[in-house]
């Protein structure tokens, strides 16, 4: 996926088993989904809480989080409950969503790199964003873009 490519639509459950199409949650603005490897793992724990702790931030932009991984929809309904994160994580067991993406691994078993997508009302990637280490990166360059003119991306 790259800046001004239509953001793939899909429908998965999230941590209440409640289905969640992309498309519908793009009617009420913009939407930043970031892929992370595994719920729980220090990583993505400090990534996802760093976007819970952002949550005024993103209701200014008018933007909405959500967080999607290969695990289970318990093991994120556990994970939403121990940190409080307050927005949706999503259930991509079978994968499907991150290959649409472009960032699930190739070697089998491994999970989705971590990747964060911009993605405005229309459908089309504002923003990329790509680190496997620089967790506060992602949130914090997801709100650069969401206040930027124009599309961008970094890695």
């Amino acid at each position: 996926m790259r800046v001004g490519d239509l953001a793939p639509d899909f429908e998965l459950p999230d941590q209440h088993e409640t289905a969640v199409r992309l498309s519908r949650l793009l009617v009420a603005g913009p939407v930043v989904l970031f892929f992370y490897p595994l719920a729980m793992s220090r990583g993505c724990t400090a990534e996802s809480c760093h976007f819970r702790d952002l949550a005024a931030e993103f209701e200014a932009a008018g933007a909405m989080r959500v967080g999607i991984s290969g695990d289970t929809v318990a093991r994120q309904r556990q994970f939403d409950a121990e940190h409080r994160l307050g927005y949706r994580l999503l259930s991509d067991a079978d994968g499907t969503a991150a290959s649409a993406y472009g960032v699930q691994r190739t070697l089998p078993g491994l999970p989705p790199s971590r990747s964060t997508f911009v993605i405005g009302s229309d459908r089309r990637v504002l923003g990329v964003i790509s680190s496997e280490l620089r967790m506060e990166l992602h949130a914090d360059e997801a709100l650069r873009i969401l206040g930027a003119e124009g599309p961008q991306g970094s890695g």
